[in-house]
């Protein structure tokens, strides 16, 4: 699962994304509703990633979290945005300090080394969960242009996704009895590259593919509005995929 971005690119991206967290969620309150998130409010979107933060410097040490406290105390903090900085500053400090050819905890399909891993994991974890700080801001799905991120950085976390998380074992995205297997092309026009997910009773196949790629169904947008769309993070893109896109629990 190559990375499309560099390690240091990787770690400006998760620096502005947790910028941008900070200052949605401070814009809208720590009691808010979060639309992307049911059941979420601010507070809680902080605690889960503040807790994932520490989590991933965990991982890299190779020590073990006790996450239902960790998250427990973000919410409770008395300043729970201060609180999510500080996590996000201790990572960033644990992955400059860690060798490139560290062993380590990675969970994705064709992961690389743990260092890069987890740059790029959390700039794409604290980049969409800044989308749900400005969703909750916004009291409603945003627009891709509402958004800060670039078409560079959307389109390795597209990559991320269909190449790391959907083939995994866990996947949901299988047909149920009596459905014939379809094929899902993912395209963009700000890319040369397009990916196709076959799905079967087994884990999702993809394949990246360096044209156009073509399916039974397709799911094509601009890459940011696509990257958001694929995480259910925006409703602009429209596709008769989405039913069954829907099965994969990417949240």
């Amino acid at each position: 699962m190559p990375t499309h971005l560099s390690f240091d690119e990787h770690l400006a991206g998760l620096h502005e994304a947790t910028l941008m967290m900070s200052r949605y969620c401070t814009a809208a309150g720590l009691d808010v509703d979060v639309p992307p998130c049911p059941e979420w409010t601010v507070r809680r979107l902080i605690g889960h990633q503040g807790m994932i933060h520490r989590w991933a410097r965990a991982a890299l040490r190779n020590e073990t979290l006790d996450k239902a406290a960790t998250e427990k105390a973000g919410r409770s903090s008395s300043d729970p945005v201060e609180w999510l900085r500080d996590g996000a500053v201790s990572l960033v400090t644990t992955l400059v300090e860690t060798p490139e050819d560290a062993e380590g905890l990675v969970f994705l399909h064709d992961a690389p080394p743990a260092r890069l891993f987890w740059a790029r994991r959390q700039h794409h974890e604290t980049t969409i969960h800044g989308v749900d700080a400005l969703a909750a801001s916004l009291g409603r799905l945003p627009r891709a242009e509402e958004t800060w991120i670039g078409t560079t950085a959307a389109l390795d976390g597209i990559d991320e996704l269909l190449m790391g998380f959907v083939p995994r074992s866990r996947s949901k995205l299988r047909l149920v009895p009596d459905e014939e297997p379809v094929t899902i092309a993912v395209r963009t026009p700000d890319a040369s590259q397009s990916w196709t997910v076959h799905v079967t009773e087994e884990a999702p196949d993809v394949v990246r593919h360096d044209g156009p790629a073509e399916g039974d169904l397709v799911i094509e947008a601009p890459a940011v509005a696509l990257y958001l769309a694929l995480w259910h993070r925006c409703d602009e893109v429209e596709s008769d995929a989405w039913p069954w896109w829907s099965r994969s629990a990417i949240r």
